[in-house]
């Protein structure tokens, strides 16, 4: 089977390229799920995300916001020591820090659903690239959502993440054209 060049190094890429990446994500749970395991892989590789995540969704009651807000510092030390996710204490204030932000969000715009999926008018984005090295690792629109979301206290959410969070919850079809999914 033909797939993205990205998703052919090793079996856990290819699970997720194929079973996930670009199918259009409209649950807020799991909006905010991606959304934050996409700033924790921030300076890392997808495939180390990939590979914690079991570990990552358990240390951080599965990115539930109703829990994440009521974590403290004994919550927090705890979470600096599990060796399994990623320490960088910026990275775990900042999942805290995301749900206060997503509430907020919530309020105004009803859910992270609407919000997100506004911008482009609810359908996806569907690109023909047929090299990887003509996918972008941001756009305008990136940029446009990175800024809203700082100005609203989110945390570890810069273009080249929001990106990659567009293109893994389906507000962007980025499939090569080549791939076996890009007519998903």
């Amino acid at each position: 089977m033909k797939r993205c060049d990205w998703a052919n190094k090793n079996e856990i890429e290819q699970e997720y390229h194929d079973r996930e990446w670009g199918i259009p994500v409209h649950d807020d749970r799991k909006l905010f799920k991606l959304l934050m395991l996409e700033g924790k892989q921030a300076g890392l590789s997808w495939v180390t995300i990939l590979k914690k995540m079991d570990t990552l969704c358990e240390a951080f009651d599965d990115f539930d916001p109703e829990i994440l807000i009521t974590y403290d510092d004994k919550k927090i030390a705890s979470l600096l020591e599990n060796e399994g996710i990623i320490r960088n204490k910026l990275k775990v204030n900042a999942v805290i820090n995301n749900a206060a932000a997503y509430f907020k969000l919530c309020e105004e715009f009803n859910s992270l659903d609407n919000y997100l999926w506004a911008y482009v008018d609810y359908k996806t984005i569907v690109n023909a690239w047929q090299h990887s090295e003509e996918v972008p690792a941001s756009t305008p629109l990136s940029d446009e959502i990175s800024k809203d979301l700082k100005k609203r206290g989110f945390k570890f959410v810069g273009s080249t993440t929001i990106y990659a969070f567009m293109q893994s919850i389906g507000m962007v079809n980025d499939h090569l054209t080549s791939c076996a999914f890009y007519q998903r």
